[in-house]
C-alpha cells in the first residue's frame, strides 16, 4: 500500500491497494476520508459498504504506516474482508486531482480537522475557498461532504464556506437522521473518542459540543454558449 504521487489518476495502480480489484479494473475509489488519522472510520464503514472502495489520506508517516499495518492485520484475521479499504500518505491540499477523476467520489469525510486557531494559519484549514473547488471537482453531483468537530469556530468556518459555495447545499436534519453513516462519525476516530473521554471527565478542550454538518454536491449549472453574430 505504498504510494508515490501519480501525474494523473490513470497512472495510479489501485489493484496494489485493494485485493478485490484486478489490474486495469474500472472499479474505483468512491469514499474518501481526508486526514483519516488511525483509520477508525474506514474500519467502521468497510463491512457496511463491502462493495465500495474506500481510501484514507494521511500526511503523517507514522500514522499512515499504522493504518496500513492495521488494515493488513484485519485482512489476515478476517479472511475475505476489509479488502475494500486502504490508505495512502500524501498531502490532500496539493495532490487530490492527481488521484481522482472528475465526479469520481460519492462521499468525502472531514472528521475533527485541525482548527488551526491562529488567524495567520487559517489558510491551512482543510476546508477553504480554493480547496472547495477541488472537492467539487472530484465529488459527483448528489455526493456528500461530511464534517464533524467539537470546536464551534471550526464548525462555523466549515459551514460558512460550504454554504457560500454555489455547488454545495446543506443536508437537512431529517436526512441526517436517516443516514446510517452519521452515527459512525462521532466516535469512530481516535480524535472523536478523545473528545468524548474528555467530556466524561469534564475536560473539554474544544467547546464541549460535537457538531455535524453534511453538504450535498449540487449539479453543475448548464453551460451557456456565447451568442454568435
Amino acid at each position: 500500500m505504498s504510494s508515490a504521487n501519480p501525474v494523473c489518476p490513470k497512472d495510479f495502480d489501485w489493484s496494489k491497494h485493494y485485493p478485490i480489484v484486478a489490474k486495469d479494473s474500472p472499479k474505483c475509489v468512491e469514499f474518501l476520508d481526508i486526514g483519516c488519522g488511525y483509520g477508525g472510520l474506514l474500519v467502521e464503514l468497510a463491512p457496511m459498504f463491502p462493495d465500495q472502495l474506500m481510501l484514507g489520506i494521511e500526511i503523517r508517516v507514522k500514522v499512515s504506516d499504522y493504518v496500513r499495518d492495521r488494515i493488513d492485520a484485519l485482512r489476515k484475521t478476517h479472511e475475505g474482508k476489509y479488502g475494500n479499504i486502504s490508505v495512502i500518505r500524501t498531502n490532500a491540499m496539493k495532490f487530490l486531482p492527481n488521484y481522482f477523476e472528475k465526479a469520481q467520489l460519492s462521499k468525502l469525510f472531514f472528521l475533527y480537522p485541525d482548527p488551526h486557531f491562529k488567524k495567520k494559519k487559517h489558510k491551512w484549514r482543510i476546508i477553504n475557498t480554493n480547496l472547495l473547488a477541488e472537492y467539487a471537482y472530484v465529488l459527483r453531483p448528489g455526493g456528500l461532504v461530511y464534517t464533524i468537530t467539537d470546536v464551534i469556530a471550526m464548525n462555523e468556518w466549515m459551514v460558512s464556506h460550504l454554504s457560500a459555495h454555489p455547488l454545495f447545499e446543506r443536508v437537512t436534519q431529517e436526512e441526517l437522521e436517516q443516514d446510517p453513516i452519521v452515527p459512525k462519525l462521532y466516535q469512530s476516530t481516535e480524535e472523536g473518542k478523545k473528545v468524548y473521554r474528555n467530556k466524561a471527565r469534564g475536560e473539554n478542550h474544544g467547546d464541549g459540543e460535537v457538531r455535524v454538518a453534511v453538504f450535498r454536491r449540487r449539479p453543475d449549472p448548464p453551460r451557456t454558449h456565447a451568442a454568435t453574430a
